[in-house]
């Protein structure tokens, strides 16, 4: 039967469907007549356009699939308004479920965040520890909110669904790019000589994506697993982008009370300006807070394991590099 990928014209959902193609799947993604999809535009896939408001749409992708990959998220913490979080990650995904409990699915991939994820200073956190804190903003509590209702579709409506709590990715094929992207792009340009001052969970997009196709097979419904390989420093992360460019690594730190303050700055002018600007405080607290992460739930229920994550910055460095020239 046929596979179905959500959100194929983004990062994640691009190398989904590239691994489903590589694996001789019948694959149909379902994207906006709007979006770009210069990361699967090589590929012999079925196009639907539609988008999660669009039933009809919706029902006609899901047709004769048994697996929907639902990779649509709505990323943008730095916002004013938050509406358009709430609209897409949460009202949006409701009417995807709808259409996937009507679909009769074998199994619903959904990618989720480790933002949903609890924080620890003492130990690494587990799926089994509920999510604790409340300073993330409106962009965490709309991704809160989207992964407990995939998980009462799981509970109450019969969903075979499994969440998928995917941290910072890093690799080839980041057309857009994504935000942290867009910086190691500096890096590797040798336009960025800083590193930032906190660390975060960082994985290679191509085994994220190894872990969806993963969990649509070995996955437990209603379950969620932590998709992430190491927790590294900015520091280490922007010597590897350099390292595999040829380039001096960053060697001026900016510590977290000096991004607080530019990123108080950015505010006030998004305010001034009536703007958005991306360097939002919100994104440093989010920063700040994010936990190392114990991976071993998905390495034995889904036969996971990532490649070193540093193999996915390097290969991240020198695709940002090549698209420069």
């Amino acid at each position: 039967m046929k596979k179905l990928v959500l959100g194929a014209s983004g990062f994640l959902g691009s190398h989904v469907t590239r691994q489903l193609v590589a694996n001789g799947e019948d694959v149909r993604v379902m994207v906006r007549k709007t979006s770009s999809i210069k990361g699967i535009d090589d590929l012999d896939v079925e196009r639907r356009y539609g988008d999660v408001f669009d039933d009809a749409a919706l029902a006609d992708a899901m047709s004769g699939c048994d697996v929907v990959y639902h990779c649509i998220v709505d990323a943008r913490m730095w916002l004013r308004d938050p509406a358009p979080l709430f609209r897409t990650n949460v009202e949006g995904l409701r009417h995807v479920l709808d259409a996937a409990v009507a679909a009769d699915l074998r199994k619903f991939v959904y990618t989720s965040t480790t933002g949903t994820l609890a924080i620890s200073t003492t130990r690494q956190v587990t799926e089994d520890d509920p999510h604790d804190w409340d300073d993330g903003g409106p962009y965490i509590r709309a991704r809160v909110d989207a992964e407990n209702l995939v998980l009462r579709y799981a509970r109450e409506a019969g969903l075979p669904a499994v969440a998928l709590c995917i941290s910072t990715t890093y690799g080839p094929g980041d057309w857009q790019p994504t935000p942290h992207g867009r910086l190691i792009a500096q890096v590797a340009a040798g336009r960025f000589p800083f590193y930032l001052g906190f660390s975060a969970e960082v994985v290679g997009i191509e085994d994220a994506a190894r872990a969806m196709l993963l969990a649509a097979e070995h996955g437990r419904v209603g379950e969620r697993y932590i998709v992430s390989d190491r927790y590294l420093s900015s520091r280490e992360v922007h010597a590897i982008v350099a390292e595999a460019v040829g380039r001096r690594a960053p060697r001026i730190g900016l510590p977290l009370p000096l991004l607080y303050g530019a990123a108080r700055i950015n505010d006030l002018a998004a305010a001034v300006l009536r703007r958005d600007l991306e360097f939002a405080a919100v994104g440093i607290r989010m920063a700040e807070l994010m936990s190392p992460l114990d991976h071993r739930k998905a390495e034995r229920e889904l036969g996971w394991t990532p490649r070193p994550v540093e193999e996915s910055i390097a290969a991240a460095a020198r695709f940002f590099q090549n698209e420069a020239r």
